[in-house]
């Protein structure tokens, strides 16, 4: 294996190890959530809890080779406002877990993942312009269950407002 392709699996390892750190912390703030979760009143059409961890297993997985493909043809240099937005919805994902299920509190929930869904987008088009396929075809499951989710965060919160 050439020097090349050493670094550049190398650089994929880091990715996803970072990326799932930031998922654990994110599970830290949701370590109550199997206790809440069943606690809410809930739509007919929400998602059983049994659904979210594997679904955010393959999301994490799947930001961090898109973050990472970018990375591997750009740097982080040359591609340091797709990285600023890249990292700043992270911060917002991790963030919700805590405003959700540690703090339970639903308007900021709600805002927060707003916000993230903004943010995803901003980072989407980035990386469009940056013309890495890979790493937009990969960042648009993670667009449609995070919009989902902002209407399952505002209903929910809805449901529950003397919870939540």
């Amino acid at each position: 294996m050439d020097l090349d392709k050493k670094h550049s699996l190398a650089g994929l390892f880091f990715w996803l190890i970072g990326i799932f750190f930031l998922a654990g912390l994110a599970g830290i703030g949701s370590i109550n959530a199997p206790d809440i979760y069943p606690s809410f009143l809930r739509p007919s059409w929400a998602p059983p809890a049994a659904i979210f961890g594997p679904v955010w297993t393959v999301l994490y997985a799947m930001m961090a080779v898109s973050g990472w493909a970018v990375w591997r043809e750009y740097g982080f240099q040359r591609a340091r406002l797709a990285f600023c937005l890249f990292f700043t919805q992270l911060l917002a994902n991790v963030l919700w877990s805590w405003f959700f299920f540690a703090w339970q509190s639903g308007v900021l929930a709600f805002l927060d993942i707003v916000i993230l869904l903004v943010l995803l987008l901003a980072t989407i088009t980035a990386f469009w312009r940056l013309q890495v396929r890979l790493a937009v075809l990969l960042l648009l499951p993670y667009l449609l269950w995070v919009g989902f989710a902002v209407y399952l965060n505002f209903t929910i919160w809805q449901l529950n407002p003397n919870l939540l």
